[in-house]
C-alpha cells in the first residue's frame, strides 16, 4: 500500500511539474496560450500551426487568417450557427463521437468547447477542443490522448487550456452585432471553410499521428 501511495505521489508531482513548466507562447498580439518547451511553428498560406508533445498529450493550436473584407456575424445565433457548421464537419471528417459541447466565455469572446471521441488504427483517443471564432481570425485549441489515459492528463490539460488569455482590445463586436438579420452570413461561411482551419487540423492531427506513435504506446 505504502509503495502504491508513493508512486500515485510521484505521478502527481511530475505531472503538475510539467504543467508548470509549460511556457507561454504568442499567437498574435492578441492571443496567448502556454505551449511545451520544445514546440514547432509552421506557416502557411496565412495560417499558422503550433504544435507540441506534453507529458500525458498533444497540443495544438491553429491560428486561421479570415479575409480582410470579412464583417462580424449579424447576431449571436449567427456565431452559434458557424459553431455548430465547424463540428459537424469535423466530426465528418474524423468518424468520431462529439462529447460535451457546450458554450464558455474566454475573456470577452463566446468560445465553443467540445471533445472528439475516435477509435482507429490508433486505438481509442479523445480530442479536447477550444474553438474561438473572430471577424479577423478564428482560433482553434487541441489537446489529444488516449482514452485509457483519461485520469492521469487532467492537470496537464487543464493548464493547457486554462492558459489561453484573450487581449481585452477583443469585444463581442469582433464576433457579432447585434441586428435582425439571421442565419449565417456569406463571409462567416467563408472564415470557417475558405480559411482552411479544418483542413490544416486534420494535416496537423496525421502529423501528430505518424511523430509520436511510438512515445504515446
Amino acid at each position: 500500500m505504502k509503495k502504491l501511495i508513493l508512486a500515485f505521489s510521484i505521478a502527481a508531482f511530475t505531472l503538475t511539474g510539467y504543467s508548470q513548466g509549460l511556457k507561454p507562447v504568442k499567437i498574435d498580439s492578441l492571443v496567448t496560450v502556454s505551449m511545451p518547451g520544445e514546440f514547432t511553428k509552421k506557416d502557411t498560406l496565412g495560417q499558422q500551426i503550433y504544435s507540441g508533445s506534453g507529458l500525458m498529450g498533444y497540443m495544438m493550436v491553429i491560428r486561421a487568417q479570415n479575409p480582410a473584407n470579412n464583417q462580424p456575424l449579424k447576431k449571436e445565433n449567427d456565431l452559434n450557427n458557424v459553431f455548430k457548421e465547424y463540428i459537424k464537419k469535423l466530426q465528418g471528417q474524423s468518424s468520431g463521437d462529439i462529447m460535451n459541447a457546450r458554450d464558455t466565455t474566454i475573456g470577452k469572446l463566446k468560445a465553443k468547447v467540445f471533445a472528439l471521441e475516435t477509435n482507429d488504427e490508433n486505438g481509442q483517443q479523445v480530442r479536447n477542443f477550444a474553438l474561438i471564432y473572430t471577424k479577423d481570425a478564428t482560433y482553434t485549441f487541441e489537446y489529444l490522448y488516449p482514452t485509457n489515459r483519461a485520469e492521469l492528463i487532467k492537470d496537464e490539460n487543464k493548464a493547457y487550456f486554462g492558459s489561453i488569455k484573450i487581449s481585452p482590445e477583443l469585444e463581442r463586436t469582433d464576433q457579432y452585432i447585434s441586428t435582425a438579420s439571421s442565419g449565417v452570413s456569406g463571409t462567416g461561411k467563408i472564415a470557417i471553410y475558405g480559411g482552411g482551419s479544418l483542413v490544416l487540423l486534420m494535416i496537423g492531427y496525421f502529423i501528430y499521428r505518424k511523430k509520436t506513435e511510438t512515445a504515446m504506446s
